[in-house]
């Protein structure tokens, strides 16, 4: 296979017969997805032709689907999230908290995906703004972004929230910014304490409401009696919240944002080979030291885990909470760069606009003379390519 494999190549030659043969268990949002990712930047979603104003050579540009499951949609849109979350960083460090879900939970979420996500969201929020707010802790309200990801490196569903926290917050008054010990942002035992009750209530209110629903081999739950002892298996469990050290600075936070804001389940860099109906890809073993190794799956069973990660519909998997939530964003971090004596730099904005529109200058420049590309002709999703340009001469 050639090197520039793609999940789009994966679905173009064995999506069809898995359509087929998953018919009956294939729902509106997974066949949503494989479509969008097969048709994505071909001439059956539109495009336009290039010219070059000074070597006159050709360029066929095909339109993106767009869909956030696209692993070659999400550089641009990246991009512009990132320039303007560049605007907002402080001058403090960052911490980068994580919060997973045990395998017993995991099964309930899946078969519950909107409901449980949005639950998990809330415990998540509600846990960090809780023990911050504690004056045995840091006696502050914080702010922080949180990343909804359901993928580990083996295309098995893990869902997990990663936070992204700045390391400090408003005292209660509003006067004071207080800053967290140095290299330590809150203790993850006590985290992981009130995540998985304030978690476990939210779900058995749900239950209770009639809001969460099981089949498969999870239909026992439905049971009254079934949903009381797996929870408190599950409340037994130590759960997983841990905090990695503060990062170097504000372009190390916006560097690491990027890699798992927009991240979809694997991106097209990591696939080597389809063979002989196996797809073989790279993967990271953390249970051993992050060794990279390969991982080869038949076709159908890469297509079905690489599904498992859909997202409901209007579905949002980036949140913000505390100071930096979208209601009160601006006037909250004005206050908390008063109160750190470093007033927003007025060139930032403009910084982030160019650093939006580069990507964007780029694609416009002839690949063979660097010269300036105009626009020649466009068409539509559904209609024929203008003649003589109905093939690809990128």
């Amino acid at each position: 296979m050639s090197a520039r494999l793609e999940v789009a190549d994966i679905f173009g030659r064995h999506g069809e017969a898995y359509r087929q043969v998953h018919d009956g268990h294939l729902g509106r949002v997974e066949r949503r997805v494989m479509s969008a990712i097969e048709l994505c930047r071909t001439a059956e979603l539109g495009g336009h032709v290039e010219g070059c104003r000074s070597c006159g050579a050709i360029r066929v540009a095909y339109n993106s689907c767009r869909n956030r499951h696209c692993p070659k949609c999400q550089g641009q849109a990246c991009r512009d999230w990132l320039a303007a979350r560049e605007a907002e960083l402080l001058p403090v460090p960052y911490f980068h908290v994580v919060f997973t879900l045990p395998a017993q939970i995991a099964a309930i979420t899946f078969q519950n995906k909107a409901a449980v996500y949005t639950i998990l969201f809330k415990a998540v929020a509600e846990t960090l703004r809780t023990i911050a707010a504690d004056s045995k802790h840091l006696g502050a309200e914080i702010g922080l972004i949180a990343v909804l990801h359901s993928w580990g490196q083996n295309l098995h569903y893990h869902p997990h929230i990663h936070c992204i926290v700045p390391g400090g917050g408003l005292s209660p008054d509003g006067t004071r910014w207080i800053s967290c010990r140095p290299g330590f942002f809150l203790p993850v035992r006590v985290l992981s304490r009130l995540f998985r009750r304030l978690f476990l209530e939210e779900l058995r209110t749900a239950y209770d409401a009639g809001k969460l629903s099981f089949f498969s081999d999870l239909a026992v739950l439905a049971l009254p009696a079934a949903f009381k002892r797996r929870a408190g298996e599950v409340r037994r469990l130590e759960w997983v919240v841990y905090a990695k050290p503060p990062f170097g600075g504000p372009e190390q936070v916006l560097a690491y944002l990027g890699r798992y804001t927009h991240r979809v389940a694997i991106a097209n860099s990591r696939l080597i080979s389809m063979e002989n109906d196996r797809v073989g890809f790279r993967w990271k073993d953390y249970r051993h030291g992050g060794r990279t190794k390969v991982m080869t799956l038949d076709a159908h069973e890469f297509i079905r885990r690489f599904l498992l990660h859909t997202l409901p519909d209007g579905f949002h998997r980036i949140r913000h909470y505390g100071f930096l939530a979208n209601g009160h964003r601006a006037a909250r971090l004005d206050q908390c760069r008063r109160l750190l004596a470093k007033p927003q730099q007025d060139d930032r904005e403009p910084d982030a606009e160019s650093a939006a529109a580069a990507p964007l200058a780029a694609t416009h420049r002839c690949p063979c003379c660097g010269g300036s590309m105009i626009t020649l002709a466009i068409w539509r999703c559904g209609q024929v390519p203008p003649s003589p340009f109905c093939c690809d001469t990128s």
